[in-house]
C-alpha cells in the first residue's frame, strides 16, 4: 500500500532523527525510534500516538525551521496522529467523520438531539416542558428511566464497540503481540505513565507555546480534563447503583455522592478544555497540525457544554428551565457519546495503548 504524504513525511524526519539523537532524553518518542533501523507504517503510527506534542523537540532540533532539513516532528507526527484516527475507524464508512467532525456538526447534533427530546415530551405532555418539579423522579417526569436508560445505553454501548475495534486494527497495525495486553508490567507502567501524564513535561520543563520558556500549563489543563471526565463517569456510575440497588431516582441531594462527583467532574469538563483551548492559541503554528483545528476545538467544546448544562442543571433543577435544560443536556452528552469514536477522544485510546507498548519494549531492552 502507498504511503500518505505524511507517513512520508514523518520516515524522513525519524531518519534524521535517528542520525542525530539529541532529543533522546525528551520524551519516550526517541528512545522508542532509536530501537529500529527503517520504519513501516505501523511504527509511525505507534510513535506517533506515542508523541504527547510537547513540542520541547521542535525548540531544541538544530534542523528546525529555518534549516533546510525543516525538522518539525511534532506537526508531523500530529498529522500522522489524525490521519490514523481515520484509519483505525468502525465501521470504515464513518472514517470521514474524523475530517467533518468540527464545531458547527457537533452543535448541530446536540441541538437536534435535544429538540427530538423537547419534542417526545411535548407530544405525550406539552405543559411539562416548563413546570417546575421537586424530589426524587422529577427527571423522568420528562422522559421515563427505562426509555432515558435505553437510548443513552445504546449510545454508550456503540461508543465501546467502535472503540474496541479501532483499539484492535491500531494494535494490528503496530504488530504488538496480542499476549502483552495479558501481562501486568506493561499495563500498570503505561496506566502509571498516562495517569500522571508523564511524557507532557518536554523532558521535565514542560511544553512549550508561542516562545522558548517552557511551563506546566498543559499539563495542569490535561489532568482537570480527563479526571473531570473520570468524576463524570464515576458519578453516572453511582447514580445507576442508587437506582437499581437502592431503588433511590436522581436528582439527590447536594451532599450525596453522585452529585458531589458529578459537580467536581463538571467543573473538570469545562475549566480544563477552556484552559487547553487557550494554550493551543498561544502554541507556535510550526509546532501544529491545522487540520487538527476543527476536529480539537469540536471535542472540547463538546466537553464545555456538557459540563456548563450539567452544572446549570444542578443550580436550577427546581425551576421552570429544569425541563429545556436537561434536554440541552442529554443532547450534549449524547451526542459527546456517539461521536466520541470519531473525534479527538481517540487518542487516548490509541496513547495509552503506545504507552503499554513502549513500557514492553523498555523492559525487554533493559532484561
Amino acid at each position: 500500500m502507498q504511503r500518505s504524504e505524511a507517513l512520508t513525511e514523518a520516515d524522513r524526519l525519524m531518519t534524521i532523527c535517528n542520525s542525530c539523537r539529541y532529543c533522546e532524553g525528551l520524551c519516550a518518542v526517541f528512545p522508542a525510534m532509536e530501537m529500529r533501523r527503517s520504519f513501516t507504517s505501523g511504527d509511525l503510527n505507534y510513535l506517533a500516538n506515542l508523541c504527547h506534542s510537547c513540542g520541547a523537540c521542535y525548540v531544541d532540533c538544530q534542523f528546525s525551521p529555518p534549516h533546510e532539513f525543516d525538522v518539525r516532528v511534532p506537526a508531523v507526527l500530529a498529522r500522522v496522529r489524525r490521519e490514523s484516527y481515520a484509519d483505525y475507524a468502525w465501521p470504515r464508512a464513518l472514517a470521514p467523520m474524523f475530517k467533518r467532525n468540527g464545531l458547527a456538526i457537533a452543535l448541530t447534533a446536540v441541538l437536534s438531539i435535544a429538540l427530538f427530546i423537547l419534542g417526545f415530551v411535548a407530544f405525550n405532555d406539552p405543559t411539562a416542558l416548563l413546570q417546575s418539579r421537586h424530589g426524587p423522579g422529577s427527571f423522568y417526569a420528562l422522559m421515563p428511566h427505562n426509555t432515558m436508560a435505553l437510548v443513552f445505553g445504546a449510545a454508550f454501548l456503540w461508543a465501546v464497540i467502535a472503540f474496541v475495534m479501532g483499539a484492535r486494527a491500531f494494535w494490528n497495525d503496530i504488530g504488538e503481540p496480542h499476549a502483552t495486553l495479558t501481562r501486568p508490567q506493561p499495563l500498570l507502567r503505561a496506566v502509571r505513565d498516562a495517569g500522571s501524564l508523564r511524557y507532557l513535561d518536554g523532558g521535565g520543563v514542560g511544553c512549550y507555546n508561542e516562545d522558548e520558556k517552557p511551563d506546566d500549563t498543559r499539563r495542569f489543563y490535561h489532568h482537570l480534563t480527563f479526571y473531570g471526565f473520570l468524576l463524570c463517569f464515576a458519578s453516572t456510575s453511582v447514580a445507576t447503583l442508587y437506582h437499581y440497588l437502592l431503588q433511590r431516582e436522581a436528582p439527590y441531594p447536594l451532599w450525596d455522592l453522585p452529585v458531589v462527583l458529578g459537580t467536581l467532574g463538571g467543573l473538570g469538563i469545562v475549566i480544563g478544555p477552556l484552559g487547553l483551548y487557550a494554550a493551543k492559541a498561544r502554541r507556535e503554528p510550526a509546532m501544529m497540525d491545522d487540520g487538527s483545528r476543527g476536529m480539537d476545538v469540536a471535542f472540547l467544546a463538546m466537553l464545555v457544554l456538557t459540563g456548563v448544562t450539567g452544572l446549570g442543571l444542578l443550580l436550577l433543577r427546581e425551576t421552570s428551565v429544569m425541563g429545556p435544560l436537561l434536554a440541552l443536556h442529554l443532547g450534549a452528552v449524547f451526542a459527546l457519546f456517539i461521536t466520541m469514536p470519531y473525534g479527538k477522544f481517540v487518542h487516548g485510546l490509541y496513547r495509552f495503548l503506545a504507552l503499554v507498548r513502549y513500557a514492553r519494549e523498555r523492559h525487554a531492552a533493559a532484561v
